[in-house]
């Protein structure tokens, strides 16, 4: 994966994701704490360097929050120094969802969980080879198993 194709799932669509899941705000409510919901049902950002796998080393898969879906293996994870985890690439090519987002005043490309639309974060191209690319994640939309 590299940006070039990034920025084609933004703008032309993004891959059929493998199985869907789908949930009320209230039914995301009852199995998130009020940061977690926050941040992956209504698009919200923990602060830089206070997420809980800011600077995990664990080996393991990260997985949605929301739906439990495997997103990252810690072997693509990276120090980047911007304060939140990030990863070169993710397991497979068709559990994130890319969006154009155009919020404060910036254009970026927000990443989501393509199996329950869950918020994790953005990515960049500004990351380490092979694939130059930083999906910088909040700790809150993902958990190590």
């Amino acid at each position: 994966m590299k940006w070039a194709d990034v920025l084609h799932y933004a703008s032309k669509g993004n891959v059929t994701p493998p199985r869907r899941v789908e949930k009320t705000d209230a039914e995301w409510r009852a199995l998130l704490t009020e940061e977690e919901f926050y941040i992956t049902r209504k698009k919200g950002t923990e602060r830089a360097f206070t997420g809980e796998y800011c600077e995990a080393h664990e080996p393991g898969l990260y997985a949605c929050r929301c739906c439990g879906t495997p997103l990252f293996d810690s072997r693509t994870k990276f120090e980047s120094g911007t304060g939140w985890p990030s990863f070169t690439v993710p397991v497979e090519a068709n559990v994130i969802k890319y969006t154009k987002d155009t919020s404060y005043g910036m254009t970026r490309v927000e990443v989501e969980c393509n199996i329950c639309d869950g918020h994790l974060g953005h990515v960049f191209p500004d990351g380490p080879p092979p694939t130059g690319l930083r999906f910088c994640v909040n700790s809150a939309s993902v958990k190590l198993v």
